[in-house]
């Protein structure tokens, strides 16, 4: 245990708000390769140690609380690092009290209920934090590139049919997470953003090493070749679903040391500026424990 609490948190080490999605999103304008001032990892490897102690103290006073959650979605293209994003985050939260859930393809269980559903059953209780590596946006991204999978959803006609049915999600998502927020939920959601050149090399080196075989697949090259389909995609998530209660931060993740430091810092930069304080004890004053 760290408990450095006393120690104030560095708020003025960057302005996480330029990262905060635009009104008006165009990836193609925001550098996937950024790293800002920094040019190397080690001048904020001390910043990055001290973050994820800085995380582990955060979520102990979260957790003592117990008034709050958290939950942290992690969405991007395939290879993007939410993974290693998760991670890098793991290293500093207590493991008893967060949880960590990656959505893949739908199971028919799944399937049987509304797209919400999966997610919902699995979010935090209260002092506790969930990652999601992937998540409910996949119905506004993935499956608008690929509206053929709206067929194993079991929809009615009218629903699968309906022209407005991923502007009417996009409503339900922000209607949801409103929801989630007003009862004490707080939502940091991040597009971990790389170019395609990327990409390309991160799939080769899955290839390439015997130990990642299990990460690559065919399907992953037949999505390759959709990739402005989901560009347009993501921007469209991003514009439609950034709010203040839920904003979306748009992080330049070529290089995973940079990736990995800004999402620590806005995670610990957003839980230090909440109104969070340890429970005092009630027992009689003077009280000594034989």
């Amino acid at each position: 245990m760290y408990i450095l609490l006393k120690t104030p948190v560095k708020e003025k080490t960057m302005n996480i708000k330029q990262f905060l999605a635009p009104k008006k999103v165009n990836l193609s304008k925001i550098r996937p390769d950024d790293t800002g001032k920094i040019k190397t990892p080690d001048e904020i490897r001390a910043d990055m140690e001290r973050d994820l102690k800085m995380l582990y103290d955060l979520h102990y006073l979260m957790y003592a609380d117990n008034k709050r959650a958290l939950l942290i979605i992690l969405q991007g293209i395939d290879a993007s690092g939410k993974d290693g994003t998760a991670k890098h985050l793991f290293a500093g939260f207590n493991p008893q009290g967060c949880r960590l859930y990656s959505f893949k393809k739908p199971s028919e269980a799944e399937l049987e209920h509304d797209f919400l559903w999966r997610t919902h059953r699995v979010m935090p209780a209260r002092g506790g934090i969930t990652i999601f590596n992937r998540s409910y946006y996949e119905e506004i991204s993935t499956v608008k590139v690929h509206p053929e999978y709206l067929l194993h959803q079991n929809l009615p006609d009218e629903i699968l049919h309906d022209p407005e049915i991923f502007r009417k999600r996009v409503k339900q998502i922000n209607a949801f997470e409103k929801m989630l927020f007003q009862n004490g939920m707080h939502i940091l959601k991040f597009f971990l953003h790389i170019s395609k050149d990327e990409q390309r090399i991160r799939l080769q080196e899955r290839l390439n090493d015997p130990t990642k075989h299990w990460k690559f697949s065919m399907a992953d090259l037949e999505e390759r070749k959709l990739w402005d389909n989901y560009m347009r995609a993501f921007e469209e998530m991003l514009e439609q679903t950034n709010t203040k209660y839920a904003p979306w931060y748009v992080i330049p993740a070529d290089k995973k040391w940079y990736r990995n430091y800004l999402v620590a810092r806005i995670v610990v930069e957003t839980l230090s500026k909440l109104n969070m304080a340890f429970p005092k004890a009630s027992v009689p004053d003077g009280l000594n424990i034989v």
